[in-house]
């Protein structure tokens, strides 16, 4: 808990607050060069690079650092951005690239209990053990895979039933939301979250699927009001964090090593899972004190209605992931397993 207060806290930093990276980028032997795409003040930038960050830093005893840089390029682009070497590390949301990635569909089905950091070591758990032979990242080396809490649907009208949802025009990010969006009648409007704001504000779209983080992390308390609240939401997104094979192996053995050991894998796919959860408590908090905006929670028989449905995303997704040579329904049980192991 303790950890989770703190990243929290670190939500108050600003880009300017940040300065102190690059005064130690300047004694540092080697600087990572990080290319992001959210807002500056977004928890991916206050906190989760301030906290891997840290890490890199406290592993190599301070001869590795890292340079944050903000709009180098589109969501979409972020992976080809480093396999290019513009940028040694990024972050991606897969279901921006439709095609390019199967497997992370597997964390982002609905129906998992726990919270973001309890799902985003399961998931690192499950890639080492069944879907990492292929190899969907290929060229970049995987520092963290990660997802954000619960998605629950926001809009300006109140929604109070599954029934409302069909025939609203909804933002949905692609993978696995995307589906849930159809699932649900809804006809689906697909932009990066940077652009969620202005599609909401200028009535392109009527409602927009996401983790309660971008309450504030988008500013949605502003366009969309009201949220339909669903336990366990509507999906789970998939993320990873990325680093460059070449960036890596121009590192000195003992400091890649380092990096490798101490803090690739589990231990920053965990960081950033605990971020996740941080800016979530953070965006129900600023819902909740904004007098305009409200939680509207699903009745009973609309959960047991969506079950229904998300039962029928499962099985698709499921087929789909199987197709690829990976038993997708041990897969997802692994997920759900290591998911109640992390949360003890």
């Amino acid at each position: 808990m303790r950890k989770i207060l703190n990243l929290t806290a670190a939500l108050l930093l600003t880009p300017a607050a940040m300065v102190g990276t690059a005064n130690i980028a300047q004694a540092a032997d080697h600087t990572l060069t990080i290319s992001s795409w959210t807002p500056p003040t977004h928890g991916i930038n206050t906190m989760m690079w301030t906290e891997l960050t840290k890490m890199i830093e406290e592993a190599t005893d301070g001869k590795v650092t890292t340079e944050l840089k903000l709009g180098l390029a589109p969501p979409p682009a972020q992976m080809d951005l480093v396999l290019d070497g513009a940028a040694d590390m990024t972050f991606i949301f897969h279901g921006y690239q439709a095609g390019r990635f199967t497997a992370t569909k597997l964390i982002e089905l609905p129906g998992y209990e726990g919270n973001a950091e309890a799902a985003s070591v399961a998931y690192w758990r499950t890639h080492e053990k069944m879907f990492a032979d292929l190899n969907e990242h290929k060229g970049v080396r995987i520092v963290a895979l990660h997802t954000h809490g619960p998605a629950q649907l926001q809009s300006n009208k109140a929604v109070s039933s599954l029934a409302d949802i069909k025939g609203m025009k909804v933002r949905v990010p692609g993978g696995v939301g995307s589906q849930v969006g159809a699932a649900l009648g809804a006809t689906g409007i697909q932009v990066p979250a940077p652009k969620v704001y202005e599609t909401l504000a200028s009535n392109a779209a009527d409602g927009v699927v996401m983790p309660l983080e971008g309450r504030k992390g988008f500013k949605l308390t502003e366009v969309a009001k009201n949220v339909y609240e669903i336990p366990g939401g509507l999906y789970r997104g998939s993320f990873a964090t990325l680093i460059s094979e070449e960036a890596l192996a121009a590192l000195p053995e003992d400091l890649r090593k380092a990096l490798e050991e101490k803090v690739f894998g589990e231990p920053a796919s965990r960081a950033a899972g605990q971020m996740w959860d941080a800016i979530d408590i953070v965006g129900r908090e600023v819902t909740e004190a904004a007098a305009d905006n409200a939680f509207n929670a699903a009745s009973a028989e609309d959960l047991e209605a969506w079950n229904a449905i998300a039962d029928g995303v499962v099985a698709s997704v499921l087929e789909e992931v199987s197709a690829k040579g990976i038993d997708g329904a041990a897969a997802r049980q692994m997920i759900m397993d290591e998911m109640a192991a992390a949360s003890k």
